[in-house]
């Protein structure tokens, strides 16, 4: 789409401006989905809810019910704890960043058969780029 765009836009954040600060909480479920590689859009998805009422929990002090504190605990792959900050550090991804992760999801989601195929195409390819390091 912007493929022709100054360098010094293609660092620039998409969406309209908040008017308004966030939430300490809403900050952490910000940070942690941005860590997790997710728009408040593909977040939204995952809980079944819309991007608004994401938005919303970032901007707004919201009290959110445990099961729906449970699942976006999940959904950014960080405790209930760090949201609620009795942790003060955003926990270290386990697994592979944001893009690979949702992809690796995905993947999982397939027959085994079909799984197997994808790794058959990767590992040559890896194994060539990882002896070139």
């Amino acid at each position: 789409m912007f493929e022709n765009a100054p360098d010094y836009l293609s660092g620039m954040k998409t969406g309209r401006p908040a008017r308004q600060e966030r939430t300490p909480f809403g900050e952490r479920v910000a940070q942690a989905r941005e860590l997790a590689g997710l728009t408040q859009a593909q977040l939204a998805e995952k809980l079944d809810t819309t991007q608004r009422v994401i938005a919303y929990w970032e901007r707004e002090p919201v009290a959110l019910r445990a099961e729906q504190l449970a699942a976006l605990a999940e959904a950014l792959y960080v405790s209930a704890d760090y949201l609620l900050g009795r942790e003060d550090k955003l926990p270290t991804a386990k697994g592979p960043p944001g893009r690979l992760r949702q992809l690796f999801e995905q993947l999982h989601q397939l027959p085994r058969s079909q799984q197997n195929k994808i790794v058959a195409i990767l590992q040559p390819f890896v194994r060539e780029h990882s002896e070139l390091s």
